[in-house]
Order: structure tokens, then C-alpha cells, then sequence
């Protein structure tokens, strides 16, 4: 006879701890798109990561959890009603992944698993801001997140975790979001920024980073709240947590490397931006892997993700497409050579749930075959297409009715006084006049000129560089 239903402590406590550490990366994520910005729109960044929080929290409270984890309808979605906003789960008996068998489940309260699973969501719709900056209307933005949110995360969610085709069906592997969260949030931003087109000026334009301290404190806090992200995932205490714990930082610590060599071989210079996008690339490849390969597959995907990503961020110039931060680039790539890295090194001597509970196979190198890297492929292929094509859509209907790109006037005079009011760095005089909340570098007045004593902001010729990345 089952025992009574029973909360795990330590489980549940680091969920909690893991939950807290994911919402962080979000602030982390405003503070490196920020800087990465340019000054006269840092604030406009910042908001569009901020309003994630707030709008996607809602969302995912209300209906998202169900769409996402709800009892499968018919592989797409789940049941919207299981776990609607308007119930409460607060039974001895509300315990995640309880069963007439396990009747604790895991032995953590189904709301620790709703907030974990919440600041996902959240992080995944900021993500894609960083290919937009300097020149998205915030009411368009936050139309967009809502429709984005509803129509592909939350499905594609279910697809990968919930029990929907990918995880169930086609049984490919995403341990921590490379795929959910990694692929579906570049291949948005790829499309919106299609739609939105180039920033005024864009390429002729120097448009880099206007505070580099600000990229590496924002890196910081990405990499640490990121131990929550993947080591959180495991959801229990155990080996596996460990295992994607350290899987994380090696792989993290070995794609700065291989970044700044990059660097180093192309431009002689390694650049503190570089080593910044560097770990943001490296967390990236290995959200979907860190749980399922050894460390020295780690290592070795971290070298290759840091190196391909920072080639990567030249395609804009190529292919005449302004993702402004390089969500592609970085979020994009890096989470498409996470999941293939599956294929090839995915093992079951590591992690024996690969084949028990997903029902997936050993990578290429392990004896698998090639079957493994069919599936991560079909996985990313079917999020990508679904992704873009419905985020384009949004995007050229938002535009076409309420409007989704800024006027001119207000991209050249700044976004965040057109779009907020208020200006990240105020540089004029204490007491200066009416003037003085539009006397900031780069910065003009409302009325398109510059304030009394301000100096338009010096913006180098050249093209921004191909180091930069988001």
C-alpha cells in the first residue's frame, strides 16, 4: 500500500533556491543587453526584459502552466483547464508528479514546480528583445510577448517537457531549454527583426556598446543564476544535479577560451565583450546537454560553442539582417550545437533516464548510431519553423495595425525619451533648466534638436563589431 503523501525538504528547498536564481537572470539579462545598447536606449532594453517579468508571470500563472504541463490533448497542448489560475493547489495531495502509486511524487508542492517552470517562460520571451533594440514601440513589444508567449512557448513547452511530440514522440532530448528555450527564442528574434528591418544607419554606423562594465556584471549574474537553470532541472537532489552543476561551468569557463582565441587569431585583441559573450555562448550550448554528457564532453562543447558563435555573429553582415545583439548569433547557434552535441555524446552511463524515461538513445560516439542526432535535429527543425513563422506573422500584424516600429525622429533622437520619458544618464549641470533631463550623450530634445551645452553623441564610422553579441 502506498505510504501518505510527503514533502521533500531538501528537493523542495532547492527548487525554491533554484527558481530564485533563475528570476535573477533576467535583471542579469537587462543589465547585459543594456550595455551592449547604446546609451540613448539602454533604459528601453532594460524595460522590455522588465515587463517580461511582469506580463509572461501572469500569463504562466493563469493558463500558460496548464497549456505547458497539463494533461496531453493530443501531443500539441496540454489540458487548459488542469491548472487554471482561478484553482488552488494547496492539498497534502498537490505534490508534482504525485501518482496513485508515488503519492509524493517528487515530494515538492505543484507551486515550487509552477514558479520554477514561470521564470523560464519569463526569461525566454526577454531574450528575444536583444534583436530589436533602438527601435520597437514598447506597446508593440508587449502585445508581441503576450502573443508569442500563448502561441509558441507555452505549446512548445509541452512539446519538449509536457509530454507533447518531441519528448514522447519523437523522443529527442533537451535537459534544461536548448531547444525550448534556446532555438525558439532566436529564431523569434530572427524573424522580428526581419520585420522591424534595420536600425537607422545600420551597418554604416558605429553602434557598440556604450558600457562594457555594465556587459561583464550582466554576464556575471547570467552565469551565476544559470546554475539554477540547469542544475535546477534535475528538480531533485541527486548525482544528475551535480553532474549538470559542473557540467555548466566547464563548459561555460572553456567557450571564453575559445572565444577570445578567436579573437585573439582574427583581430588580435581579446575584448572583455568577447569574454562576456563567450560564457553567455557557452551557457547556451550546454542548457540542453549538461544533465546528459560526461565533463570532458562538456569542455570540449564549450571550445567548440565559443569559437562558432563568434563566427556566427558576422552572418548579420552577410546576410543583411540586423539582430541587433546578436540573439542569433549567440541564442541561436549556440543552442543548435547543444542539441546535435546530444547525438554525439549523450550517454546513459551518466544519466540512465535518457533511455528509461525519455526513451531516447546514446549519441553517435557512444555507440548509438546516428538515430539520436536524427531526432535532436527533427526537434530543432519543427521548433525553429514553428517559431519563426508565428512570430513573423505577429510581428507584420502588429506592425500593420498599432504599429511596431518607432518613428525616425524618435530612433535618432533616443528611444528611451520618445518611448519613457526619462533618460538613462543625465550629464548636464545641477540646475541647468527644463533642458536638463534630455542632456545626456546621444541624446536630442523633443522637439529634434540638441540640448542647450549637450553635444550629440560621437558615433564611430565603422560598423559595430563582430565581437559584440547578446
Amino acid at each position: 500500500m502506498p505510504e501518505a503523501p510527503t514533502i521533500d525538504g531538501a528537493n523542495t528547498v532547492w527548487l525554491l533556491v533554484s527558481t530564485a536564481l533563475v528570476l535573477l537572470m533576467t535583471p542579469g539579462l537587462a543589465l547585459f543587453y543594456g550595455g551592449l545598447n547604446r546609451a540613448k536606449g539602454v533604459l528601453n532594453m532594460m524595460m522590455m526584459s522588465f515587463s517580461a517579468i511582469g506580463l509572461i508571470s501572469i500569463l504562466w500563472w493563469f493558463y500558460g502552466f496548464s497549456v505547458a504541463f497539463g494533461a496531453d490533448v493530443n501531443g500539441f497542448w496540454g489540458d487548459p483547464g488542469a491548472y487554471l489560475g482561478t484553482k488552488t493547489f494547496l492539498a497534502e495531495t498537490d505534490l508534482w508528479g504525485a501518482t496513485a502509486e508515488n503519492p509524493s511524487g517528487i515530494g515538492v508542492p505543484l507551486y515550487v514546480f509552477m514558479a520554477f517552470q514561470m521564470v523560464f517562460a519569463v526569461i525566454t520571451v526577454a531574450l528575444i528583445s536583444g534583436a530589436i533594440a533602438d527601435r520597437a514601440k514598447f506597446a508593440g513589444w508587449l502585445l508581441f510577448a503576450f502573443g508569442w508567449a500563448t502561441l509558441v512557448y507555452f505549446p512548445v513547452a509541452h512539446w519538449v517537457w509536457g509530454g507533447g511530440i518531441i519528448g514522447a514522440d519523437i523522443h529527442a532530448l533537451d535537459f534544461a531549454g536548448g531547444t525550448a528555450v534556446h532555438i525558439n527564442a532566436g529564431a523569434a528574434a530572427l524573424a522580428v527583426a526581419l520585420v522591424l528591418g534595420k536600425r537607422l544607419g545600420w551597418p554604416r554606423e558605429g553602434m557598440k556598446p556604450h558600457n562594457i562594465p555594465l556587459v561583464a556584471l550582466g554576464a556575471g549574474l547570467l552565469w551565476f543564476g544559470w546554475f539554477g537553470f540547469n542544475a535546477g532541472s534535475e528538480l531533485t537532489v541527486d548525482s544528475v544535479a551535480g553532474l549538470a552543476f559542473i557540467n555548466t561551468q566547464l563548459a561555460t569557463a572553456a567557450a571564453v577560451l575559445g572565444w577570445i582565441a578567436v579573437e585573439w587569431i582574427k583581430d588580435r585583441k581579446p575584448t572583455m565583450v568577447g569574454a562576456s559573450s563567450g560564457a553567455i555562448a557557452g551557457l547556451v550550448a550546454i542548457t540542453p546537454a549538461c544533465g546528459f554528457i560526461a565533463p570532458w564532453a562538456s569542455v570540449l562543447l564549450g571550445i567548440v560553442a565559443g569559437a562558432v558563435c563568434a563566427l556566427a555573429v558576422s552572418l548579420k553582415y552577410k546576410l543583411g539582417y540586423d539582430d541587433s545583439l546578436d540573439v542569433v548569433g549567440v541564442h541561436f547557434v549556440g543552442g543548435w550545437i547543444g542539441s546535435l552535441w546530444l547525438g554525439l555524446f549523450a550517454t546513459n552511463s551518466v544519466n540512465a533516464a535518457i533511455t528509461d524515461v525519455v526513451g531516447a538513445s546514446d549519441g553517435l560516439f557512444y555507440g548509438g548510431g546516428a538515430t539520436q542526432l536524427g531526432r535532436q535535429a527533427l526537434a530543432g527543425l519543427i521548433v525553429s519553423v514553428w517559431s519563426f513563422g508565428i512570430a513573423w506573422v505577429l510581428a507584420f500584424v502588429i506592425e500593420k495595425t498599432i504599429g511596431f516600429r518607432v518613428k525616425g525622429e524618435a530612433e535618432v533622437d533616443g528611444i528611451d525619451i520618445g518611448e519613457h520619458a526619462e533618460s538613462g544618464y543625465d550629464l548636464s549641470p545641477s540646475g541647468s533648466g527644463a533642458g536638463s533631463a534630455f542632456a545626456m550623450a546621444g541624446i536630442g530634445t523633443p522637439g529634434g534638436g540638441t540640448t542647450s551645452g549637450a553635444k550629440p553623441e560621437a558615433e564611430p564610422a565603422a560598423p559595430v563589431s563582430e565581437k559584440v553579441a547578446g
